[in-house]
């Protein structure tokens, strides 16, 4: 008896042993590896309990890995972001300093000259508001509360707001809506933003016209093209995707890819095609705000 008990203590205290060496390689190696590593803890020791630990260990460190790694790809991404309009910011405030430069020696020009430094102001307005929601939307900070929403009437602020610019292009929209009190799965405000960037788009690269048409949960844009215009459908909603032509002053080259990025948050898709020289831009709502909607 007496020998089974010294040999029961002596394996207790082995598997203690044991288990301290292998609680300090495990520490070693969480101490000695970099959060970005794929090197994951193994465990020697038999059991449930230690296999359990090591389990919820490499879980961990995994989860950790990933929320590195997109940290670095959304600095990434700002700094890509940044870069690329970085220009097109300069570009209008260098021009208001100018005009302003020039008023000095030509009062007699201010009037002009005002208006222009105005209008190079706004352009700067504009890329700014859609380079802070752009951010706003990768970082997950937009308010996006989804319900049954009236189409029609954020399509009416959005047209209103362009009425200037519209009537300047001798563009008169036609609406073609299956119903006046069609409903859709979106946010209020998400939807007129997404409305708005798509009637920028088409006053800024069409050629004339502009039909928006809707039914059965879908909401389509449809201009013609400038001559000569071949956009790439599959890459039109792309980070400043540029179709063969410098993008036009006042626009980021955000427009699209933030329609892309409210409509994917409220649950549905965009999607563009070229047909008869048109360009259609389809904005397709899910019927319950689900994400990966398929229509």
């Amino acid at each position: 008896m007496l020998l089974l008990t010294l040999a029961a203590l002596a394996f207790a205290l082995f598997r203690l042993l044991a288990c301290r060496n292998q609680m300090l390689e495990m520490a070693r190696m969480l101490e000695e590896t970099p959060a970005e590593s794929n090197l994951r803890l193994t465990v020697r020791m038999s059991g449930g309990a230690p296999r359990r630990l090591c389990r919820a260990v490499n879980a961990r460190l995994e989860a950790g890995r990933r929320l590195h790694l997109e940290a670095l790809r959304r600095e990434r991404e700002l700094k890509y972001t940044m870069a690329c309009i970085s220009h097109d910011i300069r570009t209008p405030l260098a021009g208001a300093m100018g005009y302003l430069q020039l008023l000095e020696g030509e009062p007699e020009r201010q009037e002009e000259y005002l208006r222009i430094v105005e209008k190079r102001l706004g352009e700067l307005e504009e890329l700014l508001e859609e380079l802070f929601l752009y951010t706003r939307l990768r970082s997950g900070a937009f308010p996006m509360e989804c319900g049954k929403t009236a189409a029609l009437p954020p399509l009416w602020e959005a047209l209103a707001e362009f009425y200037p610019q519209l009537n300047a292009a001798g563009i008169r929209p036609e609406l073609q809506f299956d119903r006046e009190d069609m409903e859709v799965w979106a946010s209020p405000e998400a939807l007129r933003r997404a409305y708005r960037n798509l009637i920028a788009n088409a006053l800024r690269h069409g050629g004339g016209g502009l039909t928006v048409s809707g039914g059965e949960g879908t909401v389509c844009f449809s201009n013609a093209l400038l001559p000569g215009a071949r956009p790439d459908p599959e890459r039109l909603f792309d980070r400043f995707y540029q179709s063969g032509s410098p993008r036009e002053p006042g626009g980021a080259g955000l427009g699209l890819s933030i329609v892309r990025e409210l409509m994917e948050q409220m649950g549905g898709q965009v999607s563009a095609r070229v047909e008869d020289g048109r360009l259609q831009i389809t904005l397709a709502f899910s019927e319950a705000g689900q994400a990966g909607f398929v229509p």
